[in-house]
């Protein structure tokens, strides 16, 4: 952190940062006292065509609740992640809306609507018979694209034909209600997805929470895993080795866990403390870690509980910043964002005081600028 800098911005991108600028004739002057201005947040995993669970259940959601609902729903969610100080997110499913995300990113792209810039995955892939909603007695719609053996292939150049920045695999999940998640695809069928989708300059985000499933994406390489619940020291090792990056989700946890009548005092419930020592093992194994809650779980605009989370887990509040900036930016490829610093997307936030001190600040962003547009700043 630097006391009393400056960042010039002009024609949307950051062309100086540092001390005592050389002050361009009609330029304008933007003044944040007392406040922390930072790159803009990038949400790591993001739902914004779904909104809190225990507000409609997720099957309602996706059976019951029409396309044009949920994009509606979904312009309001976009609005709150910007306004929150989240200029990128990493969407990672319509959970049944089709292929609405890649509409929802056009508009904000074109500035028909406000929002973040969207790194889409569409549909997402699940193994046949695997995912949701289940019904004995009759087919139903389902919440990502069914697929499997070579048909994974083609459903993954589908999606990316569709408009898929990231391809998103589920490498497990439960069965039958009730039951614990178990593998879907195979490692041969995740290495064919992933070398399709690298192919086509995509990467690959895998759902999953068993070690084994965690293993086989690793070894198949991947770029992403999210959520890794059941991870166990062999299992982060490798994926240290294979600088396979973990998107641990702790906010949806913890959200699940308030659900079910947590207050959020401590101690937390166990599935919460396990996700929390889970997490301790990645991080001391070397795995690369982003920031990404889950968000559509709880509401969005309050995606900064994931950040607060990681810190309640044991992540200096340095690191945890730099995950939600340039250590997700890194991540997920994106070279113009990131960082304060010349060159770079002007995209922008401060927050009232110093969030090394007292990390709680970033869920009160008092100031937004994305592409060097001014979206919000406090009264």
């Amino acid at each position: 952190m630097h006391s009393g800098w400056q960042v010039l911005v002009d024609g949307g991108r950051i062309v100086a940062a540092g001390p005592s600028l050389a002050v361009p004739a009609g330029a304008q002057r933007i003044a944040l006292p007392g406040q922390t201005l930072l790159p803009g947040f990038i949400e790591g995993h993001s739902h914004l065509l779904l909104h809190p669970y225990d507000a409609v259940p997720w099957d309602d959601q996706v059976l019951k609740e029409s396309e044009a609902y949920r994009v509606a729903r979904a312009v309001v969610h976009a609005k709150d992640t910007l306004m929150a100080g989240f200029t990128t997110v990493r969407d990672l499913g319509t959970e049944g809306a089709g292929n609405a995300d890649v509409g929802l990113k056009r508009a904000i792209n074109e500035g028909l609507i406000p929002g973040p810039r969207m790194i889409i995955a569409t549909r997402a892939i699940v193994a046949s018979g695997s995912y949701a909603p289940k019904n004995d007695a009759h087919p139903v719609p389902q919440g990502a694209e069914e697929a499997d053996g070579p048909n994974l292939v083609s459903a993954v150049r589908r999606q990316i034909g569709a408009g898929a920045d990231v391809v998103k695999l589920y490498g497990d999940y439960r069965w039958r209600p009730g039951e614990g998640s178990r593998p879907t695809f195979s490692q041969a069928e995740i290495a064919a997805a992933v070398a399709a989708a690298h192919d086509a300059g995509r990467p690959v985000a895998v759902h999953a929470n068993t070690a084994e499933a965690m293993r086989r994406a690793s070894a198949a390489g991947v770029e992403v895993i999210e959520h890794g619940g059941e991870g166990d020291a062999a299992t982060f090792t490798l994926m240290a080795k294979n600088r396979t990056v973990l998107c641990p989700t702790l906010a949806a946890g913890e959200a699940i866990a308030r659900y079910r009548g947590w207050n959020g005092q401590e101690p937390a419930p166990a599935d919460v403390q396990q996700d929390r020592a889970t997490f301790q093992l990645a991080m001391k194994a070397g795995v690369p870690i982003c920031m990404g809650g889950d968000v559509g779980v709880f509401a969005h605009g309050e995606n900064a509980r994931e950040m607060l989370a990681m810190a309640k887990a044991g992540m200096s509040n340095a690191a945890v910043l730099t995950a939600a900036t340039a250590g997700n930016a890194r991540y997920f490829g994106l070279n113009d964002r990131g960082s304060v610093a010349p060159g770079l997307l002007a995209d922008l936030v401060a927050v009232p005081g110093d969030p090394l001190a007292d990390l709680s600040i970033v869920a009160r962003v008092q100031f937004v600028m994305k592409g060097g547009v001014v979206m919000k700043t406090a009264p």
